[in-house]
Parts: C-alpha cells; sequence; structure tokens
C-alpha cells in the first residue's frame, strides 16, 4: 500500500471514559482510534474501501457512505474521495448501483459478479456506464447526508475542492430517480424491488412477499459466501435462490421500474431518503441556493411515511407489501429507524422509544445492542444474516435517533455499547445481541467507521462538559449549527 493514502493515527492520549460525567462506563483510548484506522487502512483500495477484503472485495454504496462518515475524523480528503468514486459509477437515469466492481477481483471471488449483471449491456438502456462494471439495483441513500457531514468536518477542504458543487447535481439526480421511478405505490414514497436494495437483505419482513418467488435453480449460481461464514449464519439456499431470480428478472428487463414480482415500502430506506432530502438542502444553502423546496420534500415524505407505514398497534412502522397491499406485520429494526427523523410527531417518537426498549428489542435490558429483528419472533436467530444479529450501522442510526428526540442518557448507553463492543470483537460485522458475541466478518468497513464517528463525538461531548463553564467564544473554521437530523456533534470535524 502507498503510504501516502494510509490514515494518520493521533499520538497518544489519555483514556477517556464514555457516558455522562459519574456514570460507570467503560474506558478507551486511543487503540480504538488507531486499531479503527488501521481497519481502514487495510481495506483500502486507493479509490474506496471495500467492507471486508475476503468476504465482500468490491465497492458497496450505503458501506462507502457510512465508512466516508468515519473517515471524515481522520482523512477528510478520503472521505471525500470515497464518495466521489462511487458517484463516479452512477447510471443516466439517477441511479446509484449496490456495487461497483473492482475489475482486479477475480469473478469468482463473490457472487453475483460482474458477468451475472450484465451492466453495460443489459444496463444500456437505463444509461449504465460503459467504463466501469456495476451491479443494477441500488441501496439506501444516505449519500447526501454523509456528504455533509464529511463537508463540515473540514469545510476550507471541500470548497478548494469544489466537493459539494460536483456531488450536489449527482445527489439530486440520484434523489429524482427514487422519488419518480421508485414511487410504485402511488403515494409518494419510494420501493425497494429486491431485499438487497434495503440493505438488510435476509429479514423476515422479506420473507411473505418472497414467498410469491419461484427460485432459481440451485445449479445456476455458485454462492461464494459460504467459503466465508458458517452457512447457519447466512441465508438459506431457497432464499438465495429468490434473491437470484429477482435480480435476473430485473437484468432481463433492462433494469425497468416497475414490471417485477417484488415492490415493498420500506420504513428504513425512506427515512434515510427523508434524512438526506434534509441534507441536500443545507448543502444547496452551502452552494448559495435556497433549500426551502428540499425541505418542504422532506416534511412531505415525512408525512406520507407516517400515514402509509406507522402502525399504533405495533408501537413502529411496517412494511408495506405493494403487491399483497398490504402492511407486513413482522418487526424488523428497519421500523425504528424512523427515529432519526426531527419532523416526527412527539407520540410516534415517543412510541418508538418504548417499544425499542420494551420486550420486542430489550434496549437497556436483555441485548447489548439493538437486534435486527424481534425477540420474540417466530423467525428470531441471533446468529443467522439480518434475522436477529445486532448491526452497528443500525445502532448508530438508533443513537442518533435518540439525541434527536432529547433521549440523552439512552444514547449516551448506547454509544458506549457500540464501542465496546466494536472494540472488543476486532470491529465485526455484526453480533449476538444478547452476549455480543462476534458474527460475520472481522475488521469489517463500517463497524470500524461508525466506531470511529462515535469516538470522537464521545471526545468532544467531555471537552464540552469540562468546559462548559468556561467563557464561550466563537469557534473558528466551525459552520452555522445544523439543525434537524444533525446536531453541534456534526459541524466542524475533530481530526485529531
Amino acid at each position: 500500500m502507498d503510504r501516502s493514502t494510509q490514515l494518520t493515527a493521533r499520538p497518544a492520549e489519555r483514556e477517556t471514559t464514555y457516558g455522562p460525567p459519574g456514570a460507570h462506563a467503560p474506558a478507551f483510548g486511543t487503540s480504538l482510534h488507531v486499531r479503527a484506522a488501521r481497519v481502514l487502512d487495510a481495506n483500502w483500495t486507493g479509490s474506496s474501501t471495500v467492507p471486508s477484503r475476503n468476504l465482500y472485495p468490491h465497492q458497496w454504496s450505503w458501506d462507502s457512505a457510512f465508512i466516508a462518515i468515519g473517515l471524515r475524523h481522520v482523512s477528510p480528503r478520503r472521505a471525500q474521495t470515497e464518495l466521489e468514486t462511487l458517484l463516479a459509477a452512477q447510471w443516466a437515469d439517477g441511479r446509484v448501483p449496490h456495487i461497483v466492481f473492482n475489475p482486479s477481483v477475480p469473478l469468482d471471488a463473490y457472487f453475483p459478479s460482474p458477468d451475472f449483471w450484465r451492466s453495460t449491456t443489459a444496463g444500456r438502456p437505463a444509461g449504465a456506464p460503459r467504463t466501469v462494471q456495476t451491479s443494477g439495483i441500488v441501496q439506501p441513500p444516505v449519500h447526501a447526508l454523509a456528504a455533509w457531514l464529511v463537508h463540515c468536518a473540514d469545510p476550507g477542504l471541500s470548497r478548494a475542492r469544489g466537493f459539494l458543487a460536483r456531488m450536489y447535481p449527482r445527489l439530486a439526480a440520484w434523489h429524482r430517480y427514487l422519488l419518480h421511478r421508485r414511487d410504485l405505490g402511488g403515494a409518494g414514497l419510494v420501493s425497494v424491488v429486491h431485499p438487497w436494495e434495503q440493505g438488510m437483505d435476509n429479514s423476515p419482513c422479506w420473507d411473505a412477499p418472497l414467498a410469491r418467488i419461484a427460485p432459481a435453480p440451485a445449479r445456476s449460481f455458485r454462492r461464494a459466501d459460504l467459503a466465508h461464514g458458517a452457512p447457519e449464519d447466512r441465508p438459506t439456499d431457497l432464499d438465495y435462490g429468490r434473491y437470484v431470480r429477482l435480480a435476473a428478472d430485473y437484468r432481463d428487463a433492462g433494469y425497468a421500474d416497475g414490471g417485477g414480482e417484488f415492490a415493498v415500502e420500506d420504513p428504513a430506506f425512506n427515512a434515510l431518503l427523508i434524512a438526506s432530502e434534509h441534507a441536500l438542502a443545507r448543502i444547496a444553502g452551502e452552494l448559495g441556493a435556497a433549500g426551502t423546496a428540499r425541505h418542504a420534500r422532506a416534511d412531505r415524505l415525512t408525512a406520507a411515511l407516517v400515514r402509509r407505514l406507522w402502525d399504533p398497534a405495533s408501537g413502529m412502522f411496517l412494511c408495506r407489501d405493494l403487491h399483497a397491499g398490504r402492511p407486513n406485520h413482522e418487526r424488523g429494526v428497519s421500523g425504528l429507524v424512523p427515529l432519526i427523523l426531527p419532523g416526527l410527531p412527539r407520540e410516534i417518537a415517543a412510541a418508538l422509544v418504548r417499544t425499542l426498549c420494551g420486550p420486542h428489542f430489550g434496549l437497556g435490558g436483555r441485548t447489548r445492542l439493538v437486534p435486527s429483528y424481534d425477540l420474540l419472533g417466530e423467525a428470531f436467530d441471533p446468529h443467522r444474516y439480518w434475522r436477529g444479529p445486532a448491526w452497528f450501522n443500525t445502532g448508530w442510526l438508533l443513537e442518533r435517533g435518540l439525541r434527536v428526540h432529547g433521549e440523552r442518557e439512552r444514547a449516551d448507553a448506547l454509544r458506549t455499547a457500540v464501542l465496546r463492543l466494536a472494540e472488543d470483537t476486532g470491529f465485526a460485522e455484526y453480533v449476538d445481541p444478547y452476549t455480543g458475541a462476534a458474527c460475520g466478518a472481522t475488521g469489517f468497513g463500517w463497524t470500524a467507521a461508525l466506531a470511529l464517528d462515535l469516538h470522537h463525538q464521545a471526545h468532544r461531548d467531555l471537552r464540552q462538559e469540562l468546559h462548559k463553564d468556561l467563557p464561550k467564544r466563537p469557534a473558528e473554521g466551525v459552520s452555522k449549527a445544523a439543525t434537524g437530523t444533525f446536531d453541534k456533534r456534526d459541524e466542524g470535524g475533530d481530526r485529531g
């Protein structure tokens, strides 16, 4: 690796206790920062970061957004490059593909591989790029949120490089694609056309709509994932056959939207779009344009989300299966993610917190991190992919959501748990929600990156606590505090 691309570790510092002053919380020193930075170095390809060298050897869309959020604290330039590389593979219709393939990786290292997706041929009607191979489906739109936070880490560098000026039109086109081409239910919300698009691939929330899909023959594909993970922790062959069938049908239709057998309105996907609409409004303001229309659109989408997917009886948001014409009553962590939205009615936010901390998810009681699926559900499995294990990216999102709605003590406790488990497990892909035991890959990209983000925010909170009684003066080089899904922790990155 060219050492010029490596992250700079900070000099040694005293240990820092995460959590409110006087609380019993674990102590972390420089080790987490250094170890997380080393993971990101090890996963760096020269232009982007892979989630895992062995299991996921290409660039993934929402992984790169989360990774950029962590990278901003130690290398804002590389965080910018992460997003620039991803968006350089954007299709002409605006979609951001969920995988950008590295041509130096052998075809048999990952399935579905480029020769399955055939983006440069099958994707030509939708404007797939000719010079890079990608998948044809998408992932949750965290990118504008990531771009704004990366800008805030070093506004001077961002402005000097024209980072936001170059990102804004691509991000706007990405949102237009989702809002115009993926409103398959006609109610204003975005639909996913494959479980892989939602990111929580194997959730029981997809079992009912997937049951209608005839699986591809087992002999028609070879699963590379089983060579790197325990089969009992991965999706079943039956589920994988259905994933392959859906993807092949979408490809064979030229990646045209609206004609497939799977169409689901998902609460997390839409909540992340809303958060990114607010971020795009702030980016527009930074570039000298009015962001009022985007804030208004985010408010309309929030209202549609509540109207369409909120279920008072469950105390959370539910997925809606468009082909069945009804909600799916499985409780997945996706239904809690809208807590990140500041525009939620107060009573709905309070109900989400009760559900998060209640018997179905057990935060602060039975579980160490938030499980990906209902603890009481028939399909719950603490180790099988997205059917129960706890993931660090959803923990990061829910920590933000708790802060947005004034739940500081719970947010502090969740942050402490994320940091402790990330370091103790070697930055595992996911963990058993009860024991915290590592599952999946270790040295996982977004786990390291989001632990870095929470680590720096904990340091910042501690400094603010220690200095709260000192005379205040304006900070230099820090933009105005953002509102909405952002707080002052996000402004002016701490690069150590």
